[in-house]
């Protein structure tokens, strides 16, 4: 049994796409009308006792409804695990779903990737799924906001480690004193040192310009939790062996060089959000930065950001049945196929672009060129995305309290950028009037010291004793 969904808006070059969010709804319309409809109460837990809780209402059991029950279930377990992050699945109120969930989270599923990459890699344990007797039995939520981010007073560093440069800047007092960026290769640098010289390297570089150092801040993208990398593409080149010895607490090592001030490192999507939130002066900000793949990172209403992962490049967001595959995680329909440097290139052929095995980010910059040009095969691009993008961020918005949605990346430079917001606006205003949502660019003092500013600002100082 398939459930029927008819988008107001198909994307020009994508007709096949099956936003989730009205999946989703179409789903919940059956629920409404099913008399045996039961609840479905979710656990997701960390080893260290963190756990986010998600409760909401399913099909009665039956032949009739358990595919359909499965991959709502499924698509949702999947965007929550990317979301907020866990390794131990429970499950009270529909021990059928328990038990497809343990066949797809098992060491040969559908899931084995995540079961792996976000249970083994990231928390230490491959995920497992169990079914407890109520929800009184599922512990609460208790995943608080991180009080990082918003101090800006004394001499601090900020920086951000990217895949092509490292970017600093010192700042007094929130002031931008120094900035600048350098060159590197971390990809295949299998000498641990080679890292860690070249971050101790721009920190000293910041710290020649001010009078003390009294705290360093960073971002980098990967995950990180408690200041420990748990995984990042830098470090890819490093063996294993030496990840886990020199690596993981690579940071903790640049903390005592630095005579253990106050030293705080979180991915680079929440420093971005962060330094929207703080350039916007408001909160309930998502940014979501459409790049090399899809990053995002999310400032809540209190203006704080959350021990979450934030991984929306494979978060689902097209529920069709053949939808594009990633080629890392084996999974379809994930973020990263529709809003990247490769969903520009998935879409290049449909538009009438011959690039060959050109390199995805040299495709871009052609469709970019192409756009400049006025080729309306590249606007097509674009529009496409803007489309999907539309819908996703209804979808988003069922997941997320979101006031405020920041657009960046490398995707959105250019007159295409604005073709993706204008498509995107129309998506919301018209299938989900309800919504408030502001998409809004950085300005240009984001564009240059925001993410900086945001880094430096994350550690609190310790209070001097009288």
């Amino acid at each position: 049994m398939s459930l029927t969904v008819t988008p107001q808006f198909v994307p020009v070059l994508d007709s096949g796409f099956v936003p989730a969010v009205l999946w989703n709804r179409a789903y919940a319309t059956k629920v409404a009308a099913d008399p045996g409809a039961r609840k479905l109460d979710l656990a997701l837990v960390r080893t260290d006792g963190t756990a986010f809780r998600w409760s909401g209402t399913i099909l009665s059991a039956g032949p009739a409804n358990d595919a359909l029950t499965t991959k709502y279930v499924e698509r949702l377990v999947k965007f929550l695990l990317w979301q907020k992050g866990g390794s131990r699945i429970l499950v009270a109120g529909a021990p059928d779903v328990a038990a497809s969930l343990t066949r797809i989270y098992s060491e040969d599923g559908l899931r084995k990737f995540d079961r792996d990459f976000i249970g083994t890699k990231i928390f230490g344990e491959p995920i497992s799924v169990t079914t407890v007797g109520s929800v009184e039995d599922l512990p609460e939520e208790n995943g608080a906001a991180m009080s990082l981010g918003r101090n800006l007073e004394g001499c601090r560093i900020g920086f951000d480690l990217g895949g092509s440069d490292r970017k600093c800047a010192a700042l007094i007092d929130g002031e931008v004193v120094f900035s600048e960026e350098v060159v590197w290769d971390p990809y295949f640098q299998s000498d641990p040192q080679y890292h860690i010289d070249g971050i101790h390297d721009t920190l000293k570089r910041a710290a020649a310009h001010l009078p003390r150092v009294d705290a360093i801040g960073g971002s980098s993208a990967g995950v990180y939790v408690n200041n420990e990398i748990r995984a990042a593409s830098l470090f890819r080149g490093v063996s294993p062996e030496d990840f886990e010895t020199h690596i993981r607490r690579l940071f903790f090592t640049l903390k005592e060089r630095w005579g253990n001030i106050p030293f705080e490192v979180v991915n680079d999507g929440e420093v971005t959000a962060l330094a929207g939130s703080m350039g916007l002066e408001a909160n309930r900000v998502l940014g979501v930065a459409m790049g090399t793949s899809q990053a995002a990172g999310y400032v809540n209403g209190s203006g704080h950001i959350l021990p979450w992962l934030n991984e929306l490049a494979f978060a689902p967001v097209d529920y069709r049945d053949d939808a594009p595959s990633d080629e890392w995680s084996g999974d379809i329909g994930c973020g990263a196929q529709y809003f990247s440097q490769q969903a520009v290139a998935r879409l290049a052929p449909a538009a009438g672009f011959d690039f060959g095995k050109m390199p995805f980010p040299e495709q871009l910059v052609k469709v970019q060129e192409a756009m400049k040009a006025g080729d309306t095969r590249a606007a097509q691009i674009y529009e496409t995305i803007g489309t999907c993008f539309g819908y996703s961020i209804a979808h988003y918005a069922d997941f997320y309290d979101i006031e405020n949605l920041l657009i960046l990346g490398r995707v959105t430079s250019g007159e295409g950028g604005q073709i993706i917001i204008d498509e995107a606006e129309t998506v919301l205003a018209n299938e989900f009037p309800d919504l408030r949502i502001k998409l809004v660019v950085p300005d240009e003092k984001t564009k240059r010291h925001g993410q900086a500013v945001a880094a430096g600002s994350l550690p609190a100082l310790v209070p001097v004793m009288a």
